[in-house]
């Protein structure tokens, strides 16, 4: 039997545990029965980061941005793609740092876009400015 990954639902924030070696096969949440993965970048708020980026037994990248960067809208894009090739091995997020300004400043995020690789709750690598999908993804992987 395979060891149980913790994976945190992007719609409901319910914790599910998943075997390691089913995490491919397109896991459902067993509260809501929403996927836990759509390769697309979910949507944290203030409320529910720290359960994401805690609970999961899955590294999280998260993506600090604003509305109003340009480097970040352009970057967009390509974090959407990242996300689709990263997943379910790397949990792919982005936080508006002006909906969420305490935890813009908790992290200390002095430039946006930042990319944050979290893992069991912990930074372990940090990278500002922009990248295309190939960089974030080779990026996350080197550091995962």
């Amino acid at each position: 039997m395979s060891d149980s990954k913790h994976i945190v639902c992007p719609h409901c924030d319910a914790v599910n545990r998943v075997p390691a070696d089913r995490l491919d096969a397109r896991p459902t949440c067993g509260k809501c029965k929403q996927p836990l993965f759509n390769g697309h970048p979910v949507e944290l708020r203030e409320a529910n980061f720290m359960r994401h980026v805690s609970s999961s037994d899955i590294p999280v990248l998260v993506d600090f941005w604003a509305p109003w960067c340009g480097p970040c809208k352009m970057m967009a894009p390509a974090y959407a793609q990242a996300a689709a090739k990263l997943e379910p091995r790397i949990r792919v997020v982005k936080l508006d740092t002006e909906q969420a300004q305490s935890l813009a400043a908790q992290f200390n995020i002095r430039s946006i876009p930042t990319l944050v690789l979290f893992k069991g709750g912990r930074e372990v690598a940090r990278q500002a400015g922009a990248m295309d999908a190939n960089g974030i993804v080779n990026w996350a992987n080197s550091k995962n």
